[in-house]
């Protein structure tokens, strides 16, 4: 299960707006692929296109989907949004990370 924060479906929602997808239909696409300096890296689109092995989540409203490899790795995940003096952008919070880059775009286990 991923969660997904106030802050996050807030801006998720506008986000999809200015990119032609519709929130209440469409969804965000998380997953999860190599490289990064920690050895793994976060991946986030919008998507309308659900592959046969994606696995479905809902949380606040926001429709979440993983595909099968990466749900190993962001069980339990919260999707947050900062707009901090520090970056801005969508951040996952993770508690299967062991250690993540200064930037928190990589991760390992």
């Amino acid at each position: 299960m991923i969660k997904v924060s106030d802050n996050a479906k807030e801006k998720a929602a506008i986000l999809m707006t200015e990119d032609g997808f519709n929130p209440a239909t469409d969804f965000i696409r998380v997953g999860v692929k190599s490289g990064g300096c920690s050895g793994l890296e976060y991946v986030l689109k919008f998507d309308n296109k659900k592959e046969e092995t994606d696995q479905v989540f809902e949380d606040n409203g926001v429709k979440i989907v993983v595909d099968k490899k990466s749900i190993l790795y962001l069980a339990g995940t919260t999707l947050e949004y900062s707009g901090g003096l520090n970056g801005k952008g969508f951040v996952f919070n993770n508690p299967n990370a062991s250690r993540t880059c200064g930037c928190g775009e990589s991760f390992s286990l």
